[in-house]
């Protein structure tokens, strides 16, 4: 393990490493994520989690804090210790969309924490009832154009990425359609397939399936480009230019991390984010690997954060 620990940093030196920097970690180290434990993001967390102890020789322990949107866990990172010890999952649901959904964020997300690398991003896709008669993205927003007030979109609730790109698509389009929030994404997809509501733009590896086992037609992913998953979906930025929204995950830590130990931990999640087997793993998941060094994800966090707050707002979502 001696070894292999030595190759990684040789293969990911860079002009400011340190010594402390290259023995980091020392200790055990805790991974807070805010989700429950037995989802999706859960078992990604985990492997990640996996990988970097194997290449550091050193444990990486995830701890599951989920509970008020997410607020339980980012606290508890925020008011960790700054020496290394605790890291945790960063999301676009507590770093880009909460800030300006919930009144109740007991957190400041420009100053509370350290951003240290991306992980993956997720998007969206777009699945309606095989009875509605539009086969086409423009066929759709024609159909639902001409007949304002009749079409409905499902969610998992208010503020989910599910829920903002159904807003978007309506901003974007000029469309009069109905939100129907569900308490979870299985029975909302339930309703779709069974045309009680018309459409849900729902996470793309639980989508496509259904899509896939023609239970309801795809139509469109909201990334900007198209899913390397399902090249053959069109974006929906070739119909309306510039939409882009996706789910994200990324590395954070408490404010104040030692400088060396961020350096070093971006080396090693680029590490992990470029070993085939975490890739295979991130597309069964239907996510790609999100390469952002730390002063990129800071300038992402914020645009993201400027791009949806006039969709929520929009929207009329607000948890206070």
């Amino acid at each position: 393990m001696f070894i292999a620990r030595r190759s990684l940093v040789a293969a990911t030196a860079l002009p400011s490493v340190s010594f402390a920097q290259s023995v980091w970690p020392a200790q055990p180290v805790r991974f807070i994520t805010p989700f429950a434990p037995g989802g999706g993001v859960d078992t990604l967390v985990r492997l990640y989690c996996a990988k970097l102890a194997s290449l550091t020789g050193q444990s990486f322990v995830v701890e599951n804090r989920p509970g008020a949107g997410g607020n339980i866990g980012m606290l508890a990172i925020a008011r960790a210790p700054a020496d290394g010890t605790v890291i945790g999952l960063g999301s676009v649901s507590s770093l880009a969309i909460s800030p300006t959904l919930r009144a109740d964020i007991p957190f400041d997300v420009e100053n509370d924490f350290t951003y240290i690398a991306g992980l993956w991003q997720l998007p969206n896709l777009l699945i309606i009832n095989n009875d509605i008669p539009a086969r086409t993205m423009p066929e759709l927003i024609a159909l639902i154009r001409g007949n304002p007030g009749k079409y409905t979109f499902a969610s998992p609730g208010s503020g989910t990425t599910v829920h903002l790109s159904g807003e978007m698509f309506k901003q974007s389009a000029g469309l009069d359609m109905l939100h129907v929030p569900y308490r979870g994404g299985a029975a909302a997809q339930i309703d779709v397939m069974a045309g009680r509501v018309h459409m849900i733009f729902d996470n793309i590896p639980q989508s496509l399936a259904t899509a896939r086992d023609g239970k309801a037609r795809a139509m469109a992913v909201t990334s900007l480009a198209r899913s390397p998953h399902a090249p053959e979906i069109p974006a929906m930025s070739e119909f309306l230019p510039g939409f882009d929204i996706t789910s994200w995950g990324s590395v954070i830590g408490p404010a104040g991390l030692p400088a060396p130990v961020v350096a070093r931990l971006a080396a090693l999640t680029r590490a992990v984010l470029e070993s085939p087997d975490f890739v295979a793993r991130l597309a069964e998941n239907g996510a790609s690997a999100w390469v952002k060094s730390p002063e990129d994800l800071v300038a992402f966090r914020r645009a993201n954060e400027a791009q949806l707050a006039p969709v929520i707002r929009a929207s009329g979502a607000r948890i206070e």
